[in-house]
């Protein structure tokens, strides 16, 4: 019978960015070159005053991509910054960026990481 252990880690944030439909991967291509291991995408339907303004204004698609980014906290500036790049974020309606700490998160790691993180 094998032993069951609870590994948790801790110093964690978690990247939040939302985007228009069909630009999420891009945003993870990015975040993965600054060092993140993966990524989730899932669908959302976005409204407010954008989209209500029609032919009078810029209108912006309802349809949303959500990607959430687990990293490190040593991790989160570098991988924020490029998803911001990638995603172009400095131009108006293509999405919004945040960062939620969490206070600790668990799953599989194998046993030579463990070992290797507690020898440091």
């Amino acid at each position: 019978m094998s032993k069951r252990e609870l590994t948790v880690l801790t110093d964690l944030s978690l990247i939040t960015c939302i985007v228009q439909r069909g630009i999420a991967d891009d945003i993870v291509a990015a975040a993965q070159e600054a060092g993140s291991q993966g990524a989730t995408i899932f669908y959302a339907r976005g409204t407010g005053v954008r989209e209500r303004l029609g032919i009078v204004g810029l209108a912006v698609e309802v349809e949303k991509e959500v990607i959430n980014i687990m990293v490190s906290d040593s991790q989160k500036d570098r991988v924020f910054e490029k998803i911001y790049l990638a995603g172009k974020l400095d131009t108006p309606g293509m999405g919004l960026i945040y960062v939620t700490p969490l206070e600790k998160a668990a799953t599989y790691i194998p046993e030579e990481i463990i070992e290797k993180l507690a020898s440091k």
